[in-house]
C-alpha cells in the first residue's frame, strides 16, 4: 500500500475526492458460506454505479458506516447501517440463522479501505481516469473489525455494531515480558 502517495495527494491544494469502499466477508464455519459482499455508499461515474478496484467490483448499496475514529486511546467501535428496503439483508440474515441459530453475522469480517479518485483504474471513467495517475496500491491503512452485534433489524434498515478484532469477548492478545534486550532504545529511556 503506497500511504506516501495518499499523503502528499491529501497536502496538495486540490486534493481528490476520498473513496470509501466496503468488504463484508461470512465465514464459513459459522455462516455456511465463504462469500464476500464488496460494496460503496457513493455514487460512482459509470451508470451502473459499480467502483473497480484491485480487480474487484464494489456495488453502489445504500450503507452508513460511522464511528471509526479513535478517541480517548479506547478502540473504535463503529455502527455499520446497511440498507433492508429490498428486503436483501432479512434474506441473508434468514439464510445464515439456518446454519446457527440467533448468529445474526457476528464474526463476520467487515473492511473499510479509502482511496482517492485520483487513484481509481481507467475502467471507472469514461475513457480513461483524466488525473492519469491510476495506482490501486494506493490506499489508506485498511481498517478490519469484525461484526459484534445486531442491534437492530427493521424494513428500511439493518444496525450492525463492530468492534476490533481485539474487542471481542474471549478474546486474549498473547502475553509477553518486555525487556531492554527485546527492545534496546527504550532502555535509555527506562532508567
Amino acid at each position: 500500500m503506497s500511504s506516501s502517495k495518499i499523503v502528499s495527494e491529501l497536502q496538495s491544494l486540490s486534493p481528490s475526492a476520498v473513496i470509501e469502499l466496503f468488504e463484508l466477508q461470512l465465514k464459513n464455519d459459522l455462516h455456511g458460506s465463504s462469500d464476500i459482499y464488496y460494496f460503496h455508499s457513493g455514487s460512482s461515474l459509470n451508470l451502473n454505479g459499480k467502483i473497480k478496484w484491485n480487480g474487484k467490483d464494489y456495488l453502489r448499496f445504500p450503507v452508513e458506516a460511522t464511528g471509526f475514529e479513535y478517541t480517548g486511546g479506547k478502540l473504535p467501535r463503529p455502527e455499520l447501517i446497511i440498507s433492508n428496503a429490498t428486503g436483501l439483508m432479512t434474506a441473508l440474515l434468514l439464510q445464515v440463522n439456518q446454519v446457527t441459530v440467533g448468529n445474526d453475522l457476528i464474526g463476520a469480517i467487515f473492511t473499510r479501505k479509502r482511496t482517492l479518485a485520483k487513484f481509481l483504474p481507467n475502467d471507472n471513467f469514461i475513457g480513461n481516469n483524466p488525473s492519469g495517475a491510476v495506482d490501486e496500491n494506493a490506499e489508506f491503512p485498511r481498517e478490519i473489525y469484525t461484526v459484534a452485534r445486531k442491534s437492530s433489524e427493521n424494513r428500511e434498515f439493518v444496525r450492525f455494531e463492530l468492534a476490533a478484532p481485539l474487542d471481542l469477548e474471549n478474546i486474549n492478545a498473547p502475553k509477553r515480558i518486555c525487556t531492554r534486550k527485546n527492545f534496546p532504545s527504550i532502555g535509555t529511556f527506562i532508567q
